[in-house]
């Protein structure tokens, strides 16, 4: 319709964007997780909050429905993860990790990591990152191997 306003796609800051049911905001679009499908992941949307270029930082939420996963990848650049909704567990490095509503996950560069909901909730999470970023790498057969040789993380990606 003529009369709908442009969702919010990171290339404009507005002062104010009002929160909306549901943990989505006024003039934000949900988007899909991903922009390719070479990467495995499940029941996972982004809606991209805030895009500065002058900071050089990008804040998204992401929402993972029950049974969802992200993608289990490693990159150069460093994540900021709040939890805002639902609990869940989410591997980071070599350790898997109970989360819960505002818990704080630092990644570090080049870690891998992975975050899931518990079965019968949703995960939401705010996620801070450089607005320019490298590409994620996926795991190898041999980074799996060396992942599941850790009975935690095995259990976790459910190897």
């Amino acid at each position: 319709m003529a009369d709908e306003k442009p969702k919010y796609s990171g290339v404009q800051t507005p002062i104010l964007r009002r929160s909306e049911p549901f943990f989505s905001w006024e003039d934000t679009a949900r988007l899909p997780y991903k922009e390719t499908d070479a990467a495995i992941f499940k029941g996972i949307s982004r809606q991209i909050l805030f895009s500065e270029t002058a900071l050089a930082g990008e804040l998204r939420y992401f929402e993972i429905e029950p049974g969802g996963y992200s993608t289990l990848e490693r990159h150069e650049h460093v994540h900021g993860v709040v939890v805002i909704r639902g609990a869940g567990r989410c591997l980071v490095g070599f350790e898997v990790k109970d989360i819960k509503p505002l818990d704080l996950i630092t990644i570090p560069a080049w870690t891998w990591h992975q975050f899931r909901p518990l079965a019968d909730e949703t995960l939401g999470f705010l996620c801070l990152v450089n607005a320019i970023r490298d590409k994620p790498a996926l795991p190898t057969n041999d980074d799996l191997a060396t992942l599941n040789a850790v009975p935690s993380v095995a259990a976790f990606l459910g190897s």
